[in-house]
């Protein structure tokens, strides 16, 4: 568990300081009033779903999540913080049943309780060769039709908020790469986009997001879902080891093998790839980020070599 933790008296969890800390300074006071909420809402969840705590508290970057089980059945409950695609996230899950990513066993407006996976285990502690294609082969798994009643946001949609957005903040960023290349990115983005594959893309598929379970050796968590090509998926497994995979044989070997294990079109995941760095990259930059933006360059030049 990360960080110093702060238990009020009776509470069935702490929030430990970390996530408080981040929260805090991600969301200021509306953040505080969700932090005070969170162990009553950790005893009413574990109440109406008949869970009892069975270990630490853990959490990532937007959630809290408490190992639990369910009469002899171990769990995790996880308590995102509020997001318009939450519903977009339990009906990605739902849709994948399993298959490929953790199964989902309650969830509602607050929480989703989950099979448990191991958290100590994840792809980013496999060599980058073999975490590399396993990860193609769960984005080819993931990549089942977007059930007919879904409301999932599209491809299309995504890129037309691109040609909206991108001048503006290619400016506020300072122009940070040539205009040329900004221009031509959104063209064939909007090009390919018209005539997209209708597959549910995990868009944020990275080796931290998928974890070593006992139903299936590796199973996917965290999406973040569009529908699209499937292509449109493969971005973030390029940037998020990148010293690694420039080590071990450059981002376009990377890119291969990926390709490869998912049986991918090379030239579309390639200008998808880059597409979703240009875009990365200037939100990076407007947010204030300093090491993904530079992350994203050096995709960029790998991938355009």
């Amino acid at each position: 568990m990360d960080g110093p933790e702060r238990k009020e008296e009776g509470a069935l969890i702490t929030v430990p300081e970390g996530f408080a800390e981040v929260t805090l300074r991600r969301e200021g006071e509306a953040g505080r009033a969700w932090l005070g909420r969170l162990p009553q809402q950790v005893e009413t969840l574990c109440r109406t779903w008949g869970l009892s705590i069975d270990g630490p508290v853990l959490y990532g970057g937007l959630s809290l999540v408490v190992l639990v089980r369910r009469g002899e059945e171990p769990c995790a409950l996880r308590i995102p913080w509020p997001h318009a695609s939450q519903a977009d996230e339990v009906a990605a899950l739902r849709a994948w049943n399993g298959n490929g990513a953790v199964k989902v066993l309650e969830a509602n407006d607050l929480a989703l309780l989950l099979e448990r996976l191991d958290p100590g285990r994840t792809l980013e502690g496999l060599p980058i060769a073999e975490a590399l294609k396993i990860a193609g082969w769960l984005l080819r798994r993931l990549a089942v039709a977007a059930p007919p009643s879904s409301s999932f946001p599209t491809l299309q949609a995504q890129v037309q908020a691109f040609e909206r957005d991108w001048p503006r903040d290619w400016e506020r960023a300072g122009r940070p790469f040539p205009r040329t290349l900004l221009d031509s990115a959104c063209r064939q983005a909007l090009e390919r986009a018209a005539t997209a594959s209708a597959s549910l893309v995990h868009t944020d598929l990275h080796f931290g997001n998928v974890l070593a379970g006992t139903r299936e050796p590796w199973l996917a968590t965290d999406p973040r879902v569009v529908v699209g090509d499937l292509e449109y998926g493969v971005a973030p497994l390029l940037w998020t080891r990148l010293d690694e995979l420039e080590a071990g044989g450059g981002v376009q070997w990377g890119l291969e093998v990926l390709v490869d294990a998912a049986q991918l079109n090379l030239d579309l995941a390639r200008r998808w790839s880059v597409v979703r760095c240009l875009d990365y990259w200037l939100w990076g930059l407007n947010h204030g980020l300093t090491i993904d933006p530079e992350r994203c360059r050096r995709v960029v030049a790998g991938l355009r070599s």
